[in-house]
């Protein structure tokens, strides 16, 4: 009842409705890009695994245990 209340908007957005349009992903990237050097940004590592290691890394990934990023280095 407290989110109801409030009468809140949820908006979702598909990867391909910004992708596909160049302007949108040019407005994008700079908003990832700034808001990563400003710091405004903090993107959540949960685990890093490296390439030698994908097949774990795609395993982790499909328990769905993660909260964050896994992030392979190669």
């Amino acid at each position: 009842m407290d989110v109801l209340s409030q009468h809140l908007t949820l908006r979702g957005y598909e990867l391909f409705e910004i992708t596909t349009v160049p302007e949108r992903l040019a407005a994008a990237k700079h908003f990832i890009t700034r808001g990563l050097a400003s710091g405004a940004l903090k993107p959540v590592i949960d685990k890093t695994f490296d390439f030698a290691d994908i097949a774990d890394a795609q395993r982790y990934m499909e328990a769905g245990n993660q909260i964050g990023k896994i992030v392979v280095t190669v």
